[in-house]
């Protein structure tokens, strides 16, 4: 199977996916864009880290609603890997080196200001694209043919 007849990954369970990404996406948007504008000088590194996790989600929405699309696949990989990392790595770091962030960022305390939703949605979503990617159900060999009697 090619990557242009790739199965798609906005349908079926992709369509959950997809609108749960596009939730976090609007709330972590929102919030973040809402701090940057009014309080940036108080948390400039917790506000623009919960900016950069929205923009990952949006991107990780759009690709992943579009993801038939090899491109488009490729850059779901990219979001969810960076979202996966930078939630282990911010949730990490907030609990061991709290002064790091003198406010709560989306991925504090793995995703803990969102019912762990951060934490869980790019591990589901790395399974996701794992289960749709292109060649999974592509035959290993031809197919007998039937011998004439």
């Amino acid at each position: 199977m090619s990557d242009e007849h790739a199965p798609a990954t906005g349908r079926g369970f992709g369509r959950l996916l997809v609108t749960v990404y596009g939730i976090l996406a609007f709330a972590a948007l929102g919030r973040s864009s809402y701090q940057v504008l009014t309080k940036l000088a108080d948390a400039p590194a917790a506000y623009l880290l919960s900016l950069l996790a929205a923009v990952v989600y949006v991107v990780a929405t759009v690709a992943l609603a579009l993801g038939a699309r090899p491109g488009w696949r490729r850059a779901a990989w990219a979001a969810v890997v960076v979202e996966a990392v930078g939630v282990l790595t911010v949730g990490t770091l907030s609990l061991t080196h709290p002064a790091y962030f003198a406010e709560p960022t989306v991925w504090s305390g793995f995703g803990q200001g969102y019912g762990y939703v951060p934490l869980v949605l790019p591990f589901v979503g790395l399974w996701w694209l794992w289960h749709t990617r292109p060649g999974r159900n592509a035959p290993t060999s031809a197919p007998a043919r039937p011998t004439e009697a």
